[in-house]
Order: structure tokens, then C-alpha cells, then sequence
């Protein structure tokens, strides 16, 4: 009898419980189907799907960013390394490396009887040639007794003495000074029925001497232009 008593008075209370717990979640899930609650939630969901978009573009701009920082300093170290090389080229940048130095001199021979003793001096012509050489060979830079050569320095005689680069008075004795391949420049001097050889014919002193580690200065003057004018793309001349 007692056991059947304690059996209805669990039924009753979990009976009690179940109708608890049903008008509980019942009242619970008509809360939440109220339209400003349901509102409320669904915009908190939109926010966090527009969050996380907004933090994916964030990601995608700085990789963008980070990429067009790599790609500008690349094209910045680029564009350096050609107007260093332009500078070299037109001789305003002072440049070192292998090559020669050779060193020209009057004759110190007596002039024999009856002979022209102009054949016997250095001249212009003698300079001259000999820096055609040195170019033809591959010369990347030249100097006259320290003196940057550009693509418009003059060799030209007067009296005793060189004019370049419009006011550079030189005297004798001439060094001059080329970086490129050492031998390269060395063979084209000496060879056969070359410049030295013809030089040496006269007596004139011709020293030349291949250097690990040579410097030669950038042009110092200044340049300017007249007529030359660059040519503009799609400009008619």
C-alpha cells in the first residue's frame, strides 16, 4: 500500500514536472517568435556575417597592400641599378675595376740628321689612336691623366699640350687610364703592326701595364645639349 502511494506521488510529480517544463519551453519559444526579439537576433546574426566578411577584406587588402609594396620596391631597385648603369655610361659616375694603364711619352732618342723631330713627340693623333683601340677592345670607362672621357671629349692639339673636354689643357707625358678585361685591352695594343709597335718605331716610350683595381673619376663639366633632342614616341620627325 505504501509502495503504491510513493509510485503515484513520483507519477504526480513527474506529471507536475512535465507540464513545467512544456509551458516553460512553450512560453520560451513564443518569446523568441516575437517580432522585435526575432528582429534583434536576426540582425545579430547579419552583423557577424558582415564582421567576418569585413575581416576577410581586411586579410585580402593587406596581402594586396603587402604585394604592391614588394612589387614597387623591386621595380624602385630596378630602375636604380639602370641609372647607376646610365650614369657609368655617360660618365658622371666615378667607377672602379680591372684594366690597364697606358702611359705615353716623347721620345728620348737623338733625333737623327735630317729627320723630322715632329715624328719624335707625342701627338694627338698618337693619343687619339690609341683610345680608339682601347674602345674597340671593350673599354667601359677611359680617363686622360685623370681626366673623365665622354662621348664628347675632343683630342685636339694645342701647342704643346692636349685641349679635352673644351678647357682641359694636358701635357705630355699622357696616361691614360681603361677598366675592362685586362689582356683583351693589353692585345689590342700590342698587336701585330698595331699602335705600339708603330709607336715604337719613332722611339716614343709606351708603357703599358695591367692593373687588378684601377679608379677613374666622373666627368666633372657640364653638358649641354643644343640640338639633340630625345625622340618622343609616335612624333613625327
Amino acid at each position: 500500500m505504501k509502495i503504491k502511494q510513493y509510485q503515484w506521488g513520483v507519477a504526480l510529480v513527474a506529471l507536475a514536472l512535465g507540464l513545467m517544463l512544456t509551458v516553460q519551453y512553450r512560453y520560451s519559444k513564443e518569446i523568441n517568435e516575437t517580432p522585435p526579439i526575432a528582429r534583434a537576433q536576426a540582425l545579430a546574426s547579419e552583423i557577424k556575417e558582415k564582421q567576418a566578411e569585413r575581416d576577410l577584406l581586411q586579410e585580402r587588402v593587406q596581402q594586396l597592400r603587402d604585394k604592391l609594396d614588394k612589387k614597387a620596391a623591386s621595380e624602385s631597385e630596378t630602375l636604380s641599378e639602370e641609372m647607376d648603369t646610365d650614369r657609368i655610361i655617360a660618365g658622371n659616375q666615378a667607377v672602379f675595376g680591372p684594366g690597364v694603364e697606358v702611359t705615353l711619352n716623347d721620345s728620348n732618342i737623338e733625333v737623327p740628321a735630317g729627320q723630322d723631330p715632329n715624328f719624335y713627340v707625342v701627338h694627338d693623333e698618337d693619343v687619339l689612336r690609341v683610345l680608339n683601340e682601347l674602345k674597340a677592345a671593350g673599354a667601359e670607362a677611359i680617363s686622360l691623366n685623370g681626366v673623365r672621357l665622354i662621348a664628347t671629349s675632343e683630342i685636339r692639339c694645342i701647342g704643346p699640350t692636349i685641349l679635352t673636354n673644351k678647357n682641359k689643357r694636358i701635357p705630355a707625358p699622357f696616361t691614360i687610364t681603361a677598366i675592362g678585361n685586362p689582356q683583351t685591352l693589353e692585345n689590342s695594343l700590342y698587336m701585330k703592326g698595331g699602335v705600339v709597335e708603330q709607336l715604337k718605331f719613332w722611339g716614343i716610350q709606351v708603357k703599358v701595364v695591367k692593373k687588378t683595381n684601377l679608379e677613374i673619376p666622373g666627368y666633372g663639366g657640364a653638358i649641354t645639349l643644343e640640338y639633340a633632342e630625345p625622340v618622343k614616341e609616335g612624333s613625327e620627325i
